[in-house]
């Protein structure tokens, strides 16, 4: 799943390739596709408890909240 992080950060050097637009376009929906099965299969990896775990470790609406502290 970490390695999935890396693979779609590799997406913001895609604009500046220096290939044609038609290329940079397969070679975006192969990233995103090979990130989405990564993550996936690390998901079918560590399990339902810690895929759920982590899945919302990179939920992006989550990451800027506090956490409010039960008294």
């Amino acid at each position: 799943m970490i390695l999935s992080i890396f693979v779609f950060i590799s997406l913001l050097l895609i604009p500046f390739l220096k290939i044609e637009p038609k290329s940079k376009l397969t070679v975006t929906a192969i990233i995103v596709v090979t990130g989405e099965i990564l993550f996936w299969t690390g998901g079918i990896l560590v399990g339902k408890e810690m895929f759920t775990k982590y899945k919302t470790y990179f939920n992006p609406k989550k990451w800027f909240k506090r956490k409010v502290e039960e008294v």
